[in-house]
């Protein structure tokens, strides 16, 4: 397919498509969401920590804020296939056109294919963004590669990817996601369908899940304020609502976390329960430590959070129920000389379990990350160990499921630490959770429990 060269529009052109005579006037829910989605792909920002707080500085009504978040969210996860289209109308690299036409061009294609948006409509407002926030000449540009686009349906453009042998590239194009994170998948899970269902799980938007802190509230209670009882953790509930509405949620007595990481935190406690003093040694956040501090207040046992970071220390100590936290590299954490009958080491990781709350983690991370990475969470690991009481319990958890940060690591430990042995996590899960296990590791996967992709291996200090 020929491409599209780029020129300033002549007269005759702009009166077809873009009209340069008027003032352009794009509409505030395109022009929030392109600042967002901008400032995410160039400035390295974080969707779900800026778009809240661009939304609620707007004078947008709710439904132009769902069209936003929508909008922000869904062109994150897709922008991998969406350009991969626009590629095949592009007359040159893709990666060499201008980022503004690139955003730009991208939020129109998700609205072309994947929200609710008539095409002519799609088109048209897409352009006038571009007037407003690219220029004239290159919302020429846009309008040109947006109307080639629609002039055939998402089914059409992805005809071609049945004729690509390399079903790995294949994927990565249908389902939006880097090839390397395609192949770490199929590492794991092996069978095609299934990688194919876990891509597209990660494409799912996650319904906000909310947290009971024991002794401060209880499931019942959320699910008595409109939540459905998650099915398996015994704290959570799921809410199509807004969290920020609730109470509970503004006054710290509950808050918003993925059943998989309630899972993780309601699991090391039971194998933790002998055991009177608990640390975590990478807290912020703060999620885990808010419940584990919870259940272990309400236990009558010592909890202790360690966190690297001033900010983020002080988020934990905003939810942590009882005890203590310590800002440190968690490393280093011997340096305090205490002991502790068990610790959780929730460490650093790629994040790909939790594409569908993190869009833009699949496009910022890249497989050179791994090495960096690997070295640190086996460093914490060992630090974890080096803190642990002869007969305590140390538990390893990541939110990925890839073999570097999960199995590699375990068998990486237990050869490094002759003291320690692994501690079959299936006796700690609920009944009902099925194919939840890995080796005697617990390894969640969206596709299968509607969870993040967590990762939780437990091991005792035996001498």
């Amino acid at each position: 397919m020929k491409g599209i060269a780029l020129s300033h529009p002549t007269g005759k052109q702009a009166r077809a498509g873009v009209d340069t005579f008027k003032k352009p006037r794009p509409d505030a829910s395109r022009v929030l969401a392109f600042q967002v989605f901008s400032e995410v792909n160039q400035g390295q920002a974080y969707a779900n920590l800026i778009l809240p707080r661009a939304l609620s500085e707007s004078n947008l009504e709710l439904r132009d804020r769902a069209f936003v978040t929508e909008l922000v969210y869904g062109s994150l996860r897709m922008q991998g296939r969406h350009d991969w289209i626009l590629q095949q109308v592009s007359d040159r690299p893709w990666s060499e056109v201008d980022a503004g036409i690139v955003n730009v061009a991208r939020l129109g294609v998700h609205q072309l294919f994947e929200m609710r948006v008539p095409t002519h409509a799609a088109v048209s407002a897409t352009v006038e963004l571009a007037r407003k926030v690219v220029g004239e000449a290159k919302a020429s540009y846009v309008n040109a590669l947006l109307r080639k686009v629609s002039a055939k349906t998402l089914e059409q453009w992805l005809e071609p990817l049945a004729t690509i042998e390399d079903r790995i590239a294949q994927l990565a194009v249908r389902y939006s996601h880097p090839e390397w994170i395609v192949s770490a998948y199929f590492d794991l899970l092996r069978e095609s369908d299934e990688v194919a269902l876990a891509l597209a799980a990660n494409n799912i938007p996650a319904v906000p899940t909310l947290v009971a802190w024991p002794g401060r509230s209880t499931q019942q209670e959320l699910v008595d304020l409109g939540g459905i009882a998650t099915p398996y953790s015994p704290y959570g509930a799921s809410s199509p609502s807004m969290p920020g509405d609730l109470d509970l949620i503004r006054t710290r007595y509950a808050g918003v976390q993925d059943e998989g990481s309630q899972l993780v935190a309601h699991v090391f406690a039971q194998a933790a329960q002998a055991q009177q003093s608990w640390l975590d040694l990478c807290a912020g956040p703060g999620g885990k430590a808010a419940l584990i501090s919870s259940i272990a207040a309400e236990t009558d046992k010592s909890f202790t959070a360690n966190e690297i970071s001033d900010v983020r220390a002080n988020l934990v100590e905003q939810v942590v129920a009882k005890g203590r936290v310590w800002v440190g590299d968690g490393r280093a954490i011997a340096d305090h000389d205490e002991m502790f009958g068990a610790v959780i080491a929730d460490v650093p990781c790629t994040g790909i379990g939790a594409l569908r709350r993190r869009p833009e983690v699949r496009w910022r991370r890249k497989a050179s990350d791994l090495a960096g990475l690997s070295q640190l969470q086996g460093e914490l690991l060992d630090s974890a160990i080096g803190v642990t009481e002869v007969g305590g319990v140390i538990a390893y958890a990541t939110c990925s499921p890839h073999l570097a940060e999960t199995k590699v690591q375990v068998n990486s430990a237990l050869k490094r630490h002759p003291g320690i042995s692994q501690i079959d996590v299936a006796p700690y899960l609920p009944a009902n959770l099925q194919g939840a296990t890995s080796g005697q590791s617990m390894q969640l996967w969206t596709h299968r429990h509607g969870t993040d992709a967590m990762f939780l291996a437990l091991f005792r200090r035996v001498s």
